[in-house]
């Protein structure tokens, strides 16, 4: 079964509790099973690496984490303003989301 969730890989989001509050991001990766989205440039976590070929020191690594999807609200492209979203079908049929504030299709 497919899981449809709010927001999408290349969405703006805008993160409404946690550390990063208040701050906004465009929507990296999906991770359905854990519910989660990686924001470009949220969540920054330190991760330790080894040695390897590629990197041959090794060291601290900086990257972004998985933000739980609860937590992010989707940012409508119309008006830059946090929206929340239903579903219903457009003229041609298909079933997209649709902005509750403005009632405009989110592409």
């Amino acid at each position: 079964m497919q899981v449809k969730f709010h927001i999408k890989k290349g969405d703006t989001v805008k993160v409404i509790a946690g550390e990063d509050k208040g701050q906004q991001g465009k929507v990296v990766l999906m991770n359905i099973e854990k519910s989660t989205a990686v924001v470009e440039g949220l969540n920054k976590i330190k991760k330790h690496t080894k040695p390897n070929q590629k990197n041959t020191k090794g060291g601290i690594v900086e990257k972004e984490a998985g933000i739980h999807i609860s937590n992010l609200m989707l940012v409508d492209p119309a008006t830059g303003e946090v929206t929340k979203t239903y579903r219903k079908k457009n003229d041609a049929g298909k079933l997209v989301r649709f902005s509750k504030k403005t009632n405009k299709e989110v592409k």
